[in-house]
Parts: C-alpha cells; structure tokens; sequence
C-alpha cells in the first residue's frame, strides 16, 4: 500500500510498524546466485508460497522491492475472514457445481492454514477469535441467514450465530445497524508480525531472504534469470506474488489487477470501558457497503477504523481528516478522541473478485498469485499452499481450479482504467440509496 509520505526503505508511518516486533535486516542482493525457484514479493504471498516450497525440499530465493512486509501484507485492517472470492456460484458454468463447492471449501481451508502457522511456528501475532458481518439493510440481514445456512451445509465447524436488531449493541455500540452475522471461525490479528514471524520461518527453513532488491528486467525461457539493480537470480521456476505492486513488472499481469487505495486510522489507547462500549466482544467487522466501514479493536485497545476504497488513484491529503468523519457517524462517543495513526495503501482488486493463481500460459515455468479484492489475509496463505502443491507436483488439481478461470485485463489501459472503474463503483454507491 503507498502512503503520502514515507520512505522506500522502511514501514510505512503505521500503528503496525510503531507496535511490531523487531524488525531482521536482510542482505541486498548481490551478484549472481541461482536456485529451483525465484519468488518475488516479500508480502504474504511470498512469504507462504516460499515456506510451502521450502517445507517440500525446493531451494528458494526470496527477492522484495523494500522490506519484507512493506506493501498491504504488513498495513491492512488485520481481519481475518472466511472465504476467497465474491458470488463464486457465477463460475458454475466453468467449473460445474462440484469445482465450486471446491472453491467454498478452499475458503475456508484459507483460514485454518493461517491458524496451523501461527500455531507451529509460535508466531506472535495478538490472534483474537470473532468475527461480524453488519448488516445496514434488512436485506443484508436476510443474505446472512442464506449465508449461514449455506456454511453449515459446507460442514463448517465454529460458531455461526444470526444478531437481530435489539441483540446489535452485544456486538457494537452503534445504532447504525440492524442486525450481524457472528462467526468465531474468523478473528483478527497484527498482520505486520505475523509477516515477521513467517519471515523468519522462511528463513529457518532455508529460504535466502532479499530486501532493498526491486527486480529491474525478467529474462524469460527455460531457465529464468531476475535481474536487480545489483545483482541477478537464476532459477527453474519463477513466482510473481506483487499484486497491486506488479507496476510494469509484467504488463500481462498487471493489466488484470487494479490497485485501490484503501485507508486506515487508529485512535488513541481507549479506557477499557470505552473499548468495552465500542465493541463488547472485541470482534472485527464489516459492514456490507460498496465503499465499506471495517473497524476492530487493537491488543493496547485501540479503535482500528478503516475503509472508504479509493479507485481514483489518488490518496487523499489527510487521510485523519477524511476518515474521522466517517468513524464519528458509527461512534460520535469518540469525538474527543485522539488520532494517534494514519495511513493507507493499496489493495489489488480483480475484474470477477476471484484471486488470481496461475502461470502464463506462453511460460510455463512462471506462476503468479494476486487479485485477492480485500481478502488477502486469508486468501494469500491458501495461493501459496496452492503454489507450493503445483510447483512441486503434488495435487495439481486444486491450482487447476483457479488456473482455468480466466480474469478479464481492464479497459482503457495504464492511466484510463482507475477513472473508469471509479465511475462504475460510483453508479453502485448510488444504487444502495434507493
């Protein structure tokens, strides 16, 4: 995620960098090494597709622009939530009905392969249990009951509990929705120490770690050679897991995956029973709006509110100032409240809102992960289990899955493509006010 001001070489100015743990310096790249696989991207994507591989006897080199952890892996709002996609019963035709339950399933996989690294690997991350959807319609209301039942006939195993509107303030303290879906099988946590943590399981496992090394040029063929601006990697197989950071990395790539700027302000650390007003289960939410509000509660009791997606291309100037407002119409108790942090960033967001796991179809030997539209916390673990189980032969047909649907590259090229995106959300946002 870009941020009005920061530098190249270090977090952005967020809570998570000011409360992350210490922070490894890895090496520069140089000269020329060579390994079985070259991933590049320092984010979860990365990080996940090179433990997978690592755990699975591959050598693997780990190449990132700035620090591991710099673009949305290490800034977004923490919450971690079931599923990967968005309508996924659209790709019926493509996939029939048994390569969709498939994709629900993977959904929630997601999740539980986020809890199996942190639990193994000890990774302190303030991992907290609970999770509502909002419901600012008596519609919405309604679609969680559909999506409840539908959970349970998946086989899903925690908690699933409709609120109804006088049961709202046991979740939030706000009068601004009329009703929630909990689940304890979704939660919340520090993404930029979780980042950290499996950082240094890469590491453990093998896995040499590159910062400060922007890949410059890619040589394609049979053996892949990633230049930087110091030195240069050799490698059979190559990962592409930058998502909105793509930039001209590859321009087949980056024409299917639209950055979004999405924004995030955390309060001064509230008494415990205004943390205990403001959200009595420490959960995270989310409400269902186009230009949607998502907010929890830091481990130091923190307000964390974030939202107002952006796909103009432009930050806005104060990002306190813009989004201030916005957290006062859900809790106006916080108006004397301090704004200690703020930043922002961008998201990668994909034409149908399925995260997109593929190789290119005129390299074969060149995968890719990105794409995953406000999902990546969850959605980054699985692509690289899904990575490491097709690059190293073993249950193919699960990356299949994704590989076979094809993502539309967005019209109007480089510069035109964010402003005619921002007309279209813009037609939806006036639809939800009739």
């Amino acid at each position: 995620m870009s941020v009005p001001v920061q530098s190249p070489t270090s977090h952005a100015a967020s809570y998570y960098a000011a409360s992350s743990q210490l922070q490894p310096e890895y090496p520069v790249l140089l000269g020329e090494l060579s390994c079985d696989v070259c991933v590049v991207g320092g984010g979860f994507s990365g990080l996940n597709t090179a433990i997978e591989l690592a755990e699975r006897g591959l050598n693997v080199i780990l190449l990132e622009a700035r620090k591991i952890g710099w673009g949305a892996s290490g800034r977004n709002g923490g919450q971690l939530i079931r599923g990967v996609g968005h309508g996924l019963d659209q790709f019926t035709p493509l996939l029939g009905s048994d390569g969709v339950r498939e994709l629900k399933l993977m959904g929630l996989e997601a999740v539980d392969i986020v809890r199996q690294r942190i639990e193994q690997h000890a990774i302190s991350c303030d991992l907290t249990w609970g999770y509502c959807d909002l419901a600012n319609k008596p519609k919405d209301l309604q679609g969680f009951a559909e999506d409840a039942e539908e959970l349970r006939g998946l086989g899903y195993r925690h908690e699933l509990r409709l609120v109804q509107p006088e049961q709202m303030h046991t979740v939030v303290g706000s009068d601004r929705y009329v009703g929630g879906l909990i689940d304890m099988g979704s939660g919340h946590l520090h993404p930029l120490n979780l980042a950290l943590g499996e950082a240094a399981v890469a590491r453990k496992l093998g896995v040499r770690l590159f910062e400060q090394s922007a890949v410059t040029r890619i040589d394609y063929g049979a053996q892949v050679r990633v230049h930087t601006a110091q030195g240069s990697v050799r490698a059979s197989t190559l990962v592409l897991g930058c998502n909105a950071y793509l930039n001209n990395l590859n321009t087949e790539l980056g024409g299917k995956v639209l950055p979004a700027g999405s924004y995030i302000i955390a309060t001064e650390p509230l008494s415990e029973e205004l943390a205990h007003e403001l959200l009595p289960q420490n959960m995270a939410v989310c409400d269902q709006r186009v230009a949607l509000d998502y907010y929890r509660l830091s481990a130091d009791r923190r307000l964390l509110f974030g939202g107002a997606c952006h796909y103009s291309g432009r930050d806005p100037q104060d990002i306190a100032a813009y989004m201030r407002p916005k957290m006062l119409q859900v809790f106006p108790q916080l108006a004397n409240a301090r704004i200690d942090y703020q930043w922002g960033g961008m998201i990668g967001i994909g034409a149908n809102r399925l995260p997109q796991i593929g190789r290119l179809a005129d390299q074969p030997n060149v995968y890719f992960a990105q794409a995953y539209s406000g999902h990546g916390l969850n959605a980054t673990h699985l692509a690289g289990k899904l990575l490491g189980e097709a690059i190293s032969g073993q249950h193919r047909g699960r990356f299949d899955l994704f590989a076979k649907v094809p993502h539309l590259t967005f019209p109007g090229g480089k510069h035109l493509r964010s402003p005619l995106l921002a007309l279209g959300m813009l037609w939806h946002r006036l639809k939800e006010l009739v």
